[in-house]
């Protein structure tokens, strides 16, 4: 079936949409990059705004999140959204590219904004309220989805080679720097009223609907193609099975502190695998998949992702180990409340916020001169060096330390994120940077959900070796009777965490009024005070944070070591529309018109080669 191109640019744009800005429009890549940057900063910041706000939401509509049968919801409030996401950008990334960007992109921020209004407006309580928010979240993920898988590929149709490193970064910025907006404005906003976590994006998302309908147009080529039903779905419950089985791997099972023997967790995990091995011999197959695979051949396209998921997964493993350390220890430790710790820790994490806001968009701007290759493999050397920064410091730290390594992290961060994602999106061909822009974001949220697991699980195997013992010990010398101290030191410590996670006081959950009221005031006191719980864990804690850091570690460079592959800087050429069949993509002799701007003779030699090879089809 041969392949109808429809172009969308500015001469078939008329009426008000037109008087806005059209795409022929000087000022329309600046529209489209404030435009974007608002969708996908709502889009990840809404992602930890509801992970800080926990406590209060849970609080709110009436169930205890750590009683044995409601830590399926808390998983799956933190998790609901970052899986759907995960799932869906590639096949809504491809959507784009189909139907057009602006399109999908505009119907995702409806949909995310109605999603916020029923979020916020939740109508019942207990089991139930939680079962709505789950769903309704899931629902809000879908439009978050449509957001981040159209919003690089608009940037890059709207922006030239030479100006897309600064604009990526720019949106980069927002995407990431969202998620640590987000623990500032969900603490402040969730000590007020647990709903207006979820209103406050209302009028962003209405503006934003509004803006992007007026505002953003559908430059790219579009395709008629047959949409790869086998491919998406089996992409979809791959991916989704494999997630799930991540996210049950910290749930206790059988008697041990994690479900690694729980033949459901390894089921998922098995038929996942398999599911996904099975997606790539499709794409393989055939004629027009959701995925062209042979991008892949490209240095800067594959080595670009293989580094951006490394990335995803240390910084995942990152942001919830330091919440965790200061929820749960530090800040306990000096003189905080649990219910004041979710708001200070995010206080307490800016320097990573500040140095990645400082570094991306001046990382970006210099990567479109030098390419992406210097910029992205230094700056996952700086995030793995901090790593190593974090495991010199004690449990009880000195805070000016600490925050400099943050900081120090945070700069690592930005130098990588932006020239690595405008590295990636270069190397592709235009009629592919909705996929493109999809796989990248698939990378990036699976990369957070399953650094979940992967330390989450880490940390526990840590703790679960040396804290039982610490636990009895000082349990029993409060005189907490021998049976009580024993039960609570056999404890999964995953109920700990989540104690300290959500700002609960540990040992005040876990013992109980009635186990406090049997002992002698003096000691009830001292075993609920705010120093007991992370004196005692602090060695056991430490253990676990070793082995934590030294796995972000290797990770990090692992993704160094990928990044310095992608070769020097790489731009797709792009050609007039006719130049741009079915060879240009699908072929096995070329994925397109390049351009090497190296002085290497080999590569310019390749060069000409692949332009002859253009000038004879």
């Amino acid at each position: 079936m041969p392949t109808t191109e429809t172009s969308t640019a500015g001469p078939g744009t008329t009426g008000l949409r037109r008087r806005w800005a059209g795409p022929d429009s000087p000022r329309y890549k600046w529209i489209a990059l404030s435009n974007t940057t608002l969708g996908v900063l709502m889009a990840t910041m809404n992602s930890s705004i509801v992970l800080i706000s926990l406590p209060a939401i849970f609080r709110g509509i009436h169930i205890d999140p750590l009683q044995p049968g409601n830590i399926s919801y808390l998983l799956w409030m933190i998790m609901g959204y970052m899986l759907v996401t995960a799932v869906l950008v590639v096949t809504l990334g491809r959507l784009g590219d189909m139907y057009g960007r602006a399109k999908i992109y505009n119907a995702g921020f409806a949909v995310f904004t109605m999603a916020s209004i029923l979020l916020a407006v939740e109508p019942l309580g207990g089991g139930g309220g939680a079962m709505w928010l789950i769903i309704v979240r899931v629902l809000q993920g879908i439009g978050g989805a449509m957001l981040m898988a159209n919003a690089t590929a608009i940037l890059t149709d709207a922006f030239s080679a030479d100006r897309r490193g600064l604009a990526v970064g720019i949106n980069a910025v927002a995407a990431i720097g969202g998620s640590f907006i987000g623990l500032l404005v969900g603490g402040v906003l969730s000590e007020v009223d647990w709903r207006l976590v979820f209103w406050v994006s209302v009028p962003f998302g209405v503006i934003g609907t509004i803006w992007a309908y007026l505002s953003l147009h559908d430059t790219n080529v579009r395709r008629s193609h047959k949409i790869d039903w086998p491919g998406n779905i089996t992409f979809a419950i791959g991916l989704i099975l494999l997630l799930v089985g991540i996210v049950y791997v910290i749930q206790p099972y059988g008697g041990h502190a994690e479900g690694w023997t729980n033949p459901f967790v390894l089921g998922c995990l098995g038929v996942g695998l398999l599911t996904l091995g099975g997606f790539c011999l499709i794409e393989t197959r055939v004629n027009q998949p959701m995925f062209n695979l042979r991008l892949f051949r490209i240095p800067a396209f594959a080595f670009g992702n293989v580094a951006t998921l490394m990335s995803s997964l240390s910084r995942g493993g990152l942001q919830f180990m330091l919440i965790i350390w200061l929820q749960g220890i530090w800040l306990p430790l000096h003189g905080y409340d649990y219910s004041e710790t979710p708001l200070w820790s995010a206080i307490y994490m800016v320097p990573l916020t500040v140095g990645f806001l400082g570094a991306a968009p001046v990382a970006g701007w210099l990567s479109d001169r030098f390419g992406a290759r210097m910029f992205a493999t230094g700056g996952l050397l700086v995030v793995a060096v901090t790593f190593g920064g974090l495991l010199l410091l004690p449990t009880d730290f000195i805070y000016w330390q600490f925050a400099l390594i943050l900081f120090v992290s945070g700069i690592g961060a930005g130098l990588f994120a932006s020239p690595n994602m405008t590295g990636v999106m270069n190397s592709l061909p235009p009629d592919q940077r909705g996929a493109g822009s999809g796989m990248l974001s698939t990378l990036q949220n699976s990369g957070m959900a399953l650094s979940i697991g992967v330390f989450f699980s880490t940390l526990i195997a840590g703790l679960a070796a040396t804290m039982p013992g610490a636990l009895f010990a000082g349990l029993t010398q409060q005189h907490v009777p021998a049976t009580v101290a024993t039960n609570v030191a056999n404890l999964p410590p995953v109920g700990t965490l989540f104690a300290a996670f959500l700002g609960y006081n540990p040992m005040q959950q876990i013992l109980g009024p009635q186990v406090l009221a049997q002992l002698p005031p003096s000691n009830a006191a001292t075993v609920v005070g705010k120093q007991f719980f992370p004196q005692l864990v602090a060695d056991s804690f430490h253990h676990g944070l070793v082995i934590v850091f030294l796995t972000a570690m290797a990770i990090s460079l692992i993704g160094a070591i990928a990044s310095l592959f992608r070769g020097g800087r790489f731009v797709y050429d792009e050609p007039p529309r006719r130049e741009l069949d079915r060879s240009d993509v699908f072929s096995d002799r070329s994925v397109g018109p390049v351009e090497f701007t190296t002085p290497d003779p080999r590569f310019l030699a390749r060069v000409a080669e692949r332009r002859r090879g253009v000038a004879r089809r």
